[in-house]
């Protein structure tokens, strides 16, 4: 496990690019506490779904897993990374997509999340109207940029303190435009790196911050069974997991969901968004 997360952390600093690889100690600092909460209005977040109630001092609420609970229910994650200043790499023939990875999961029913950097959207409009469009699936915010929010985040460029709020709501706004009709108000920090400031600065946007409790170690992986592997061993009831959607950046991905998905449900698990797994939280009594 050690080695492994080693080579997350190293992966994750090649080509400034790789959200949410966030081995365990990824530089945050901590989740702050949150009650049930029905989701609260805002000018970028849609209010129609379940999110968290805002931490102490009014922060971002954190959500980093489920009700640990007997409704064995797992959240497959999938990050649509790319950065601002990636495009001419796009333009060359490098693919931050994979439609196959998406064919896959609807092939095999799995309802899934989607946290779509708005970079990604502006450059896939039509895969990202696709998958915005499927009941199956539910579309996130990634950030515009891929930009850290936090100094230090495995070596991407950090976005100014004054810039973050514009940076989450330009991501909503490419996001719709390029035909997602219901964005919803959840948010993914770059990296899964977060301090007190970025929480405190984004409160006003209305998200809640989805972290996981599972790390996939797909990024960069060519041995999806090693991939599969580290999913399979580390689900619990009510797990989020994430994992990529980036077809040059995680190219084993697709293949692991294929060995993933029939032995969670072959253990008793039930594929759920994460908005289900929140609506469970907030639905609990304290």
């Amino acid at each position: 496990m050690i080695i492994l997360v080693r080579r997350i952390a190293a992966v994750c600093v090649l080509g400034t690019a790789l959200a949410a690889c966030g081995a365990p100690g990824s530089p945050h600092t901590g989740r702050p506490s949150a009650q049930p909460h029905s989701a609260r209005p805002s000018a970028t977040a849609p209010s129609a779904h379940p999110t968290l109630a805002p931490g102490p001092a009014g922060l971002t609420p954190v959500f980093k897993n489920g009700p640990r609970t007997r409704d064995k229910t797992v959240a497959l994650t999938f990050d649509a990374d790319m950065t601002a200043d990636q495009g001419p790499r796009a333009a060359a023939g490098e693919h931050f997509d994979n439609p196959q990875l998406i064919a896959t999961l609807r092939g095999l029913k799995v309802p899934a999340t989607v946290f779509m950097t708005g970079r990604w959207a502006d450059e896939y409009p039509r895969e990202a109207r696709d998958i915005g469009r499927d009941p199956l699936f539910e579309v996130a915010n990634h950030s515009y940029s891929h930009y850290a929010f936090t100094g230090d985040c495995y070596g991407l460029p950090t976005v100014p303190e004054d810039r973050m709020r514009s940076d989450v709501e330009r991501a909503y706004a490419a996001i719709r435009k390029a035909g997602v009709p219901d964005p919803m108000p959840y948010f993914r920090f770059p990296g899964g790196c977060y301090d007190q400031r970025a929480l405190r600065t984004l409160s006003a946007v209305g998200v809640t911050a989805v972290q996981w409790d599972v790390v996939s170690g797909d990024a960069f992986a060519t041995d999806a069974d090693a991939v599969a592997r580290q999913v399979l061993d580390g689900v619990r009831p009510g797990s989020v997991v994430v994992m990529h959607c980036t077809r040059s950046a995680a190219p084993a991905t697709e293949e692991a969901v294929r060995t993933i998905v029939p032995e969670l449900r072959k253990r008793g698990f039930r594929f759920v968004r994460v908005s289900e797994l929140i609506g469970t939280t907030t639905n609990r009594r304290p």
